[in-house]
Formats: C-alpha cells, sequence, structure tokens
C-alpha cells in the first residue's frame, strides 16, 4: 500500500474546511499495519499528527508516520506537532513536501531529525503541493490564489444574444463546478452576472439540491452599486460582500447593508474597483483561494491584469453564435497571437457530453483536482 497516497487521499477529505490553514493528512504505520490516520480539523482545532496520535495510542511508539506536509514546530493555536511526534515514541517521519510557513520551513524536520527520528522528503511532492497551493501562495505572498472558473460553447459563448445562459453545461460540469466551490474560500462575479443571473453563489450537493454546510464568501464587484437589494445572493446560507467605490450613492449602501450585505468601498482605477487592491483586502482577511466565475467584462479585468493562476473551462459541444452573444472573456485582450496567455501543465477531462480545460497561468504545480480525487 502506497501510505503517503493514503495521506494524502486523507488530507483532500479537509480541503475547504481548515482555511487559513493547510488540509494535511497523516498515516501512521507498524509492521505493515494502519495503527492511526486523521486529517486537519477546522481552523483552531487539532492538526492531522495530532489526530493520527491520538488514533494510534501506544502503538505509535516505534512506528513510522506518513504526513503530506511538514509538521509544525511552533506553538500556534494548538501546540507543536513536532514536540508531539517525538513523545509519541515515532522513530521515522515520511514529509511529502517542506511547510514554506517562516515559522517553520524546514526547522520541523530539523527538529525530529535533532531527536533521533529519521526523516524523508519528497514522495508525492508535485501531488502535495497542489493540494495546497491556495496555503503555498498565501503564505509566502499573503494573497489569495485565484482561479478563473468559466462554462462556455464551442464557439466560445457563455450566453445567447438575450442573455439566456442556463445550462450551457450537463450535470457532470456543474456537478464538478460545484466541487471547486466547496473547497474555494471566496466566489467572485461581476454585477452584471447578478443582474443578468441573479445566481445563489453557494455550493450546493445538486444531486439533493441541498445547501453544503460550509459556504464560501461571496464577493461581487460592483464599483457603482448597482445590485439590487432583491439579489438572490444576499437571501442565501453565508455571507456576501459588495466591493464597491466612492460612486456609490450613501442610500444604496444603507439599503445593502440593510439586506445582509457588508459594504466595502475600495479605490478606483478607471472608475471600477481596483482589483488588486481587492486581492490584498481579501488577503489580509484571511482569505487564501477565490474563484473568479464571471461574468466576461470581470474575468478580462483579471487577466488583462495579470491577477489568475489558475483556469477551468467547462467546453459543451454546442454553438451559440451571434455577434451580440456573450464571451467567456473580454476585457483589451492582446494585439498579436504570440502575446496570448499559454496555459501551463494541462489536464483535459471529459465530464459527461462536456470538455473540462485544467491550467495554470505561468509555471503551476500540476491541477488540485487530478483523477486521484475522483
Amino acid at each position: 500500500m502506497d501510505y503517503m497516497q493514503r495521506a494524502l487521499a486523507l488530507a483532500r477529505q479537509a480541503l475547504g474546511n481548515t482555511s487559513p490553514n493547510p488540509a494535511v493528512g497523516a498515516v501512521i504505520v507498524k509492521d505493515g499495519v494502519i495503527v492511526g490516520e486523521g486529517h486537519t480539523e477546522p481552523a483552531g482545532s487539532w492538526h492531522a499528527e495530532i489526530m493520527a496520535l491520538k488514533q494510534a495510542g501506544e502503538a505509535a511508539r516505534g512506528a513510522t508516520m506518513y504526513v503530506s506536509l511538514e509538521p509544525c514546530c511552533h506553538y500556534g493555536r494548538t501546540p507543536p506537532c513536532t514536540q508531539a511526534i517525538i513523545a509519541a515514541g515515532v522513530t521515522g517521519v515520511h514529509l511529502a513536501t517542506l511547510d514554506p510557513n517562516p515559522t517553520v520551513s524546514g526547522r520541523g524536520r530539523v527538529e525530529l531529525e535533532a531527536a533521533g527520528i529519521k526523516t524523508h522528503v519528497g514522495e508525492h511532492e508535485e501531488e502535495a503541493h497542489e493540494l495546497n497551493e491556495a496555503y503555498f501562495k498565501f503564505i509566502i505572498r499573503r494573497l489569495p490564489f485565484v482561479t478563473a472558473k468559466f462554462a462556455m460553447s464551442l464557439d466560445g459563448k457563455i450566453a445567447t444574444k438575450t442573455g439566456d445562459s442556463q445550462w450551457i453545461t450537463g450535470e457532470e460540469a456543474r456537478r464538478y463546478a460545484h466541487s471547486l466551490r466547496r473547497v474555494s474560500d471566496a466566489i467572485m462575479v461581476g454585477v452584471n452576472t447578478v443582474i443578468s443571473d441573479d445566481p445563489q453563489l453557494t455550493a450546493r450537493d445538486i444531486d439533493e439540491d441541498a445547501h453544503q454546510s460550509r459556504q464560501p464568501l461571496r464577493v461581487v464587484v460592483d464599483s457603482r452599486g448597482r445590485t439590487p437589494a432583491s439579489a438572490c445572493i444576499l437571501h442565501m446560507p453565508g455571507k456576501t460582500i459588495i466591493a464597491t467605490t466612492a460612486s456609490i450613492e450613501p442610500t444604496k449602501v444603507r439599503e445593502l447593508r440593510e439586506a445582509g450585505a457588508e459594504v466595502l468601498s475600495l479605490p478606483a482605477k478607471r472608475d471600477r474597483v481596483d482589483l488588486p487592491e481587492l486581492m490584498r483586502t481579501l488577503g489580509s482577511r484571511k482569505i487564501t483561494s477565490v474563484l473568479v466565475e464571471g461574468g466576461g467584462t470581470l474575468l478580462g479585468s483579471f487577466f488583462d491584469q495579470g491577477l489568475v493562476d489558475k483556469v477551468y473551462a467547462f467546453v459543451a459541444p454546442v454553438i451559440i453564435g451571434g455577434k451580440r452573444a456573450v464571451t467567456a472573456v473580454e476585457g483589451r485582450g492582446v494585439s498579436k497571437i504570440t502575446e496570448a496567455l499559454q496555459l501551463r501543465r494541462l489536464r483535459v477531462e471529459r465530464l459527461g457530453d462536456d470538455v473540462m480545460i485544467c491550467g495554470y497561468i505561468g509555471e503551476g504545480v500540476g491541477c488540485s483536482q487530478g483523477s486521484s480525487k475522483k
């Protein structure tokens, strides 16, 4: 059995519930038998290593631990995991990858080795990186990891000329999209999407039409305050931020607040919300990942300003046509094909009749929802 793969599978179970902490899995093995395992609990609770040690009990003495991320070695809301591992008598620890957090960053490994515990680093390292890609970016740059997601027709349209967009893709693709929402800290759309589609922007089990217990933060980019107080997003489980500018009318601010939204006033750039400043603000609130779902104007701005890390494009085998039909990505765009943004580390997957294309802008480490998660 591949024990590190098991640790990674446990970590995936925690994705979406641990932010701003990483999702980690740990497995303790003795004489070829798993005696303890666990994954990170919600922030402020136990880490994966402690959960595994609790389950193993005395069987941890003389055993080997497999953990998807270097154990912490500092006091935070919980004591250091390294000290618990040492006290339990574990004799070997396999680490998929080191933790870039400056308070750890190799120190956990050093502490274990100083106590006589043999360590091994690098098993399934790429997979471990991609699983916690949002945490890695956030802990290094204090900015959210940005994923652009859109569903379009074969000819690149996300709606017809009348604005009709439900549903371009089939159930399997929509189910996958909800799994992306479930593991994101925030979902973001532009105000035009709110006005034209009146979406819920919730993470749901579409088979049962039931909301997940944990809902990502909803963020609407609305430079002039055009979001209706009756909008569906303001009456769904979870919280909503209306990111706006000084252009919004005071009466509209009161109206939106009374409807339950937080109104966040930000600097304007060319009469629109300064998106880099919005990302910095979300980062300061420990939002580690943002799923940008559109529409074309907002996605175009994100691509134009170099703010996208990763792309999920769902393509349906239909042709909509029409000069006035809405395209997936608008904005300024590029002048030459040679200037086009190139996705790297591509993965293509068929979802029912639709096709999902996943890739990174720049150098990425893979797709966080690879076939091992299916």
